[in-house]
């Protein structure tokens, strides 16, 4: 897989703890990753230098093999982006906004805007002025895909959207990724990431903590089952039992147990002979792997992250 973006121990310090810090990450063509994190972790100033808006304190990211600082002019105008505040330039209305863009890309063909405006249900002749923020969100996105661009580079871009309009921005997103784009994709919601992503990096108080493949998420090696017993003498039974307790609530007689997937036979043959009330599986997602990984203190860092 060729490299597409790649950064090599970037930082961008601001003093007191602000920046971002030996940034090591790397994304290959057709690759779609996504960047989690809480409000000021770090999220946009990456975005940014990829887009060489800002110049790191040392370390360096390469856009197609060109160091962004130096040479994002380059190719800034094949990347779709989306950023995290959006200000429009001084001009009537949406329409005016995607006409002097399409002329900046070179875009003659406005179909697929078009198609665009349909589906995220915009109205691009109201006022820039007076749009509300999920307003100013779509037209923003459409800007940045109209010129069907290789690259996406989306800054929170559901931020605004109402649930259907969001459903409708990640359907597009997908189309996107099944189309071979490279996209590096940042949000404060892991479901986003987790239905849309190939990857995902966590980036807490400026540092890269984890990356995860979503596969891995979406199959995990282990798989949590909670179990309830109508009777006590089955519940106290299934505990003498070699399975891993990860939960335990004598109150309700259940017990949550985790398991590999092949062993999950065996546990259905075990429960035959005992009264179970229920079994449910315990669905893993990233939130749950992140908190596994990161550990208890910084959960809060995590919970602040999820919606």
């Amino acid at each position: 897989m060729n490299t597409v973006i790649e950064a090599k121990k970037l930082t961008k310090d601001y003093g007191d703890g602000r920046g971002v810090f030996d940034i090591d990450l790397r994304i290959g063509q057709g690759e779609m990753v996504g960047f989690a994190g809480t409000n000021g972790s770090g999220k946009t100033t990456t975005i940014r230098q990829i887009m060489g808006f800002v110049k790191p304190t040392s370390g360096s990211v390469c856009v197609n093999g060109l160091e962004a600082w130096k040479h994002s002019s380059e190719y800034v105008r094949k990347i779709g982006y989306v950023p995290g505040e959006i200000a429009f330039p001084d001009l009537k209305t949406g329409t005016a906004f995607l006409r002097s863009q399409a002329d900046f890309l070179g875009v003659k063909d406005l179909s697929y805007a078009q198609e665009l405006i349909e589906r995220l249900q915009l109205d691009p002749n109201a006022s820039l002025k007076r749009m509300s923020k999920g307003m100013k969100q779509k037209t923003a996105i459409v800007a940045a895909l109209m010129g069907n661009p290789d690259i996406l580079l989306l800054d929170e871009p559901t931020t605004g959207l109402d649930p259907l309009m969001r459903c409708a921005f990640l359907d597009i997103i997908r189309e996107q990724h099944a189309l071979g784009k490279t996209i590096f994709m940042s949000s404060h919601m892991f479901e986003e990431l987790e239905t849309t992503c190939d990857r995902v990096a966590l980036i807490v108080n400026g540092k890269i903590a984890d990356i995860v493949s979503v596969e891995d998420i979406r199959n995990p090696k282990y798989r949590e089952y909670k179990i309830e017993f109508n009777q006590k003498k089955d519940y106290e039974a299934f505990k003498s039992l070699h399975y891993q307790i990860v939960r335990d609530q004598p109150k309700y007689q259940q017990v949550t147990v985790s398991l590999f997937s092949e062993e999950l036979d065996g546990l259905f043959r075990d429960l035959s002979s005992m009264d179970v009330r229920f079994i449910a599986e315990v669905r893993y997602n990233l939130e749950k792997y992140f908190r596994n990984r990161l550990g208890s203190s910084q959960e809060k860092e995590i919970e602040e992250n999820v919606q």
